[in-house]
C-alpha cells in the first residue's frame, strides 16, 4: 500500500491534478489538454501514487485552489507543502515566490536579488520551472523583466500564465502575439 496519492479536479483554467503523502502536498499538476496526459506525469514525478478520494485535509486545498483560480483572493501561503528532495535554493525561490499575493508580481530578477544577487535571475527561472505544486508556489506570478510574462511552462504557454494572472487581477505589460 502506498502512501502517495493524487486526485484530478476541474478548475477555470481546465483539468488539474494534487499529489499527497504523510507530510502534506508534494505536487499540483496544471492543466494538460486531456486526463491521460496528466495522469502520466503524476506518475512521471510519483510512479509510486495511486488514485485516491482526497482526505478531507487535501480537499479543502483543492477547494481553495478553485476558489482561487475563479477570482478569489485566497493567497494559499498556509498550505504546508512536503518539499522533500528539492533543492534548498529551489525551496528558497518558492518561499518568496509564496509571499506574492493574489493580483501582485515581482520579476525574477526581483527573487534574484533576495537570494543575493541579480546574476542568479536565470537560476530563478529554472527554479520556477521545475516547480512541483505550481498555484500553492504561485510561479504563474514571476515576471521577466520589464513585467512581461516570461516563459511558462504549463500546458497553453504564456497564454496561460496571462489568463491566470487576468483571472487574479494583475496588470501585465503584455499582448499576446500570435507566437505565444
Amino acid at each position: 500500500m502506498t502512501d502517495q496519492h493524487f486526485a484530478l479536479f476541474d478548475t477555470e483554467i481546465g483539468l488539474c491534478g494534487i499529489e499527497w503523502g504523510p507530510r502534506g502536498i508534494n505536487g499540483v499538476q496544471l492543466p494538460m489538454g486531456d486526463e491521460k496526459k496528466i495522469r502520466t506525469r503524476i506518475h512521471q514525478r510519483h510512479p509510486e501514487a495511486g488514485e485516491a478520494a482526497p482526505t478531507a485535509e487535501v480537499q479543502q486545498v483543492i477547494d481553495r485552489i478553485v476558489k482561487l483560480l475563479a477570482g478569489g483572493t485566497d493567497d494559499l501561503t498556509d498550505i504546508p507543502l512536503d518539499l522533500d528532495g528539492v533543492p534548498e535554493f529551489n525551496r528558497g525561490v518558492y518561499a518568496i515566490a509564496r509571499s506574492i499575493p493574489p493580483g501582485k508580481t515581482l520579476t525574477y530578477g526581483d527573487i534574484a536579488k533576495r537570494l543575493g544577487g541579480v546574476e542568479l535571475s536565470r537560476d530563478v527561472g529554472q527554479a520556477l520551472g521545475r516547480n512541483p505544486c505550481p498555484i500553492v508556489v504561485p510561479c504563474h506570478r514571476v515576471l521577466a523583466a520589464g513585467n512581461k510574462p516570461g516563459g511558462f511552462s504549463a500546458n497553453g504557454g504564456v497564454v496561460t500564465k496571462l489568463k491566470m494572472l487576468e483571472i487574479e487581477g494583475a496588470i501585465v505589460n503584455h499582448t499576446p502575439s500570435l507566437f505565444d
